[in-house]
């Protein structure tokens, strides 16, 4: 015997939702699906850092100083902690309208521009906000159904809507947003100050070698002269990535602004976000209140599923197999006693009264009401 039972499954948002993320450790951490530049990056920092503490800091901190290698440490924890901030959290995604809220939304863009007549480009979807006195233009996304707001814009890699959108970082494995773009600055700029000093302290363990063991005595390991390559060649990428990012900081523009010239361009239009002060600007970019995500990735959607399970009703103990069925007018045996086996009482059991069965014609009486005797019985008696 088959039962059909049903059991709710805990599904969790971010498994639902849509874009091209990947979450691990329950929604905890979110990414982009592209980290094959993001692996590299762990393995150039943590590839070279290894090799500086294997080799060289053991020889300074025995002919300079021991806090060589501790300022290096501090340096690197620092660098790695504001990358694992900027690469697995959330850089500020904005949900996608539901379904009501889009057709609602299409029918209001409908009844503005009215019917466009066939063959005829239909207007821009486009909304016109007001920010410090400068006219700033809301567009719509087609894919999130949803009028951006201002900053956002949609990343093709991730396929999302993100808020004070700066760029997609491959070397991070994510985007960067409103919500981590003050741990990427700090990630490059704690990297450059990485790079600059063991490139430096590499160039003065050389400089102790020669002088040392003599400009024909030194032998250099491959694996040193490999760590200052690395270092040389990353230097220049990762102190003019700073600079340019510390610019656009100053100014409280992102990159995408600055590529696309939304306020250097022919019109000559003001930064309507810019608070005219660099100090201003950097306190708001950098120290600015965080706002919390807007996904809810870990909230809880419950769905029902059943499923078919096979096996035999189980019986209480001292109960009976149904009898076979008996001929009509004779009473059932099994009708006399109920589901638990016990016989019921008397009064539960139906009697078929007079009026029932002999009398048809007269009216039944009430419970408790005396039955009145007819005439013709009463006069016999006398």
């Amino acid at each position: 015997m088959s039962v059909m039972v049903a059991r709710k499954k805990v599904v969790r948002k971010w498994e639902k939702l849509p874009g091209r993320n990947t979450f691990c450790c329950d929604g905890r951490i979110m990414m982009a699906r592209q980290k094959g530049i993001f692996y590299l990056t762990l393995f150039l920092i943590l590839g070279t850092c290894a090799l500086f503490f294997a080799f060289e800091c053991r020889y300074l901190a025995v002919q300079l100083s021991p806090a060589i290698p501790v300022f290096a440490a501090v340096l690197f924890l620092f660098a790695m902690a504001t990358l694992l901030r900027t690469s697995f959290s959330d850089p500020g995604v904005i949900p996608r309208a539901l379904p009501d809220e889009a057709a609602f939304i299409e029918m209001e863009i409908e009844a503005t521009n009215g019917t466009v007549p066939q063959g005829q480009r239909p207007p821009p979807r486009i909304k016109n906000f007001q920010i410090n006195n400068q006219i700033v233009k809301l567009k719509y996304c087609y894919t999130c159904k949803i009028f951006r707001p201002p900053r956002a814009s949609h990343c093709s890699i991730c396929d999302n809507c993100v808020e004070r959108f700066d760029h997609h970082c491959p070397w991070v494995g994510n985007c960067v947003g409103k919500r981590n773009y003050r741990y990427f600055y700090l990630f490059i700029l704690s990297l450059s100050l990485l790079t600059i000093y063991i490139f430096t302290f590499n160039i003065v363990y050389v400089a102790l070698k020669v002088v040392v063991c003599g400009a024909l005595g030194c032998s250099l390991t491959v694996l040193t002269v490999l760590e200052v390559l690395i270092c040389f060649f990353t230097l220049w990428s990762v102190v003019g990535l700073t600079g340019f990012h510390t610019f656009l900081v100053a100014l409280n523009q992102t990159t995408n602004e600055d590529i696309k010239g939304s306020w250097t361009g022919k019109n000559r239009v003001q930064n309507p976000y810019s608070h005219g002060n660099i100090v201003k600007n950097c306190c708001e970019v950098l120290c600015g209140p965080l706002p919390p995500s807007v996904l809810d990735r870990r909230g809880i959607l419950q769905q029902e599923e059943s499923t078919a399970q096979e096996g035999s009703c189980p019986r209480a103990p001292g109960t009976q197999e149904p009898p076979a069925p008996q001929g009509p007018g004779q009473p059932q045996e099994g009708a006399m006693k109920q589901q638990d086996g016990s016989i019921p009482p008397p009064s539960a059991v139906p009697v078929p009264s007079v009026s029932d069965t002999q009398l048809p014609e007269e009216k039944q009486r009430t419970p408790g009401e005396l039955p009145v005797p007819p005439l013709d019985a009463g006069r016999a008696e006398h």
